[in-house]
């Protein structure tokens, strides 16, 4: 079981930029995907971007491409997402997870096991 807590949310202007970043205690040796969703009132837990941890590949939602980055730092057992050029509907909690499943850079939330408490973004 890995802990992973989320920082970096907070209120920017349409237009601003965020960086959020994941601190993970452990990356587990099983783990093959590192993913940020988010979550809006009324709304279902999307994905936004995922990396495969053993590997470069990623994957964005199409609402996110050309505009978020994920990228992660081994060294400090922290998964980074830099967002830029934010939207009024980027507005969302943002959760940080590990999956131990295979198939996880497509982000279904079944195949991910570990879970941040989230980070607050908003933006006006």
């Amino acid at each position: 079981h890995v802990q992973l807590v989320e920082s970096g949310g907070g209120e920017v202007q349409a237009g601003g930029s965020l960086r959020l970043a994941c601190l993970a205690s452990a990356y587990p040796a099983e783990s093959k995907c590192m993913a940020w969703f988010r979550q809006s009132p009324g709304k279902g837990r999307e994905g936004v971007a995922a990396l495969v941890t053993g590997g470069r590949s990623t994957h964005y939602v199409d609402a996110v491409k050309g505009r978020f980055t994920i990228s992660r730092s081994s060294a400090e057992n922290t998964v980074y997402l830099q967002m830029n050029n934010l939207t009024l509907e980027d507005t969302a909690m943002y959760y940080c997870a590990s999956a131990r499943s295979p198939a996880c850079l497509s982000m279904t939330i079944s195949r991910y096991q570990d879970w941040g408490l989230g980070t607050q973004v908003t933006v006006s």
